[in-house]
């Protein structure tokens, strides 16, 4: 059964391209992949909406004869305490954001060796990003001067968040440099992992022991 005329020009193409990758050097996907990688990180730059970030501050202090090192732990518990529904229930208003929206803006961070909590909103409105940080520290505050009384431990604000001036999200020079390097990496990677073409000419060039060579080489020996 004959070909038709549509998958023999296939053929062609097909047998075309394999020809010229052939002809090409053997570390033709290194380049290849950082000009991928840094049309990449321009796009990524160029077309992703800015993010701002903005940092509030609260410190845990004992009152009364209550020993200073339990304001450290009542701030590690104070710490993850900020995420819960309780605390973004409290801080919605403010923040002007619903519950589950407001839970994937706001990070915290504690310290293991001061009772400072750290309460980080994330947003595209720079402004925006500061309310967040200040209405979740205060649910925070509030929240732990209803228990004290009972636990001898209440937090107090340290600093207010402030409205960012620039954006934490790659800016387009450095969206381009780390897509640069990240396919640089990749076709590194790419280079190691692949046969080299030399290594297949050597292996096809190299005969095997003929059959006779073996009956031969038997014989010499019977011989001796």
């Amino acid at each position: 059964m004959t070909d038709s005329p549509e998958q023999q020009r296939r053929r062609v193409v097909v047998r075309r391209l394999r020809t010229a990758l052939a002809r090409l050097p053997h570390w033709w996907p290194l380049p290849v992949s950082v000009l991928i990688g840094t049309a990449s990180g321009l796009s990524y730059g160029a077309l992703a909406t800015p993010q701002y970030e903005a940092t509030s501050y609260a410190m845990a202090v004992a009152e009364g004869d209550t020993d200073p090192a339990a304001a450290l732990g009542y701030a590690q518990s104070y710490g993850r305490l900020t995420t819960s529904d309780a605390t973004l229930s409290y801080a919605q208003g403010a923040a002007g954001e619903p519950v589950r929206e407001l839970r994937s803006h706001v990070t915290s961070e504690t310290s293991p060796d001061s009772p400072m909590i750290a309460v980080t909103g994330t947003s595209s409105d720079r402004h925006r990003a500061a309310d967040i940080a200040n209405a979740v520290i205060e649910a925070v505050i509030v929240s732990s001067g209803h228990v004290s009384k009972d636990t001898g431990v209440k937090l107090i604000k340290f600093t207010h968040a402030m409205t960012p001036d620039q954006p934490v999200s790659p800016s387009v020079p450095l969206g381009a440099a780390v897509g640069a390097a990240a396919g640089g990496l990749l076709g590194g990677l790419v280079l190691l992992v692949r046969p080299r073409r030399e290594d297949w000419n050597v292996a096809a060039q190299v005969p095997g022991p003929a059959a006779g060579d073996g009956v031969a080489q038997d014989d010499r020996e019977l011989v001796r």
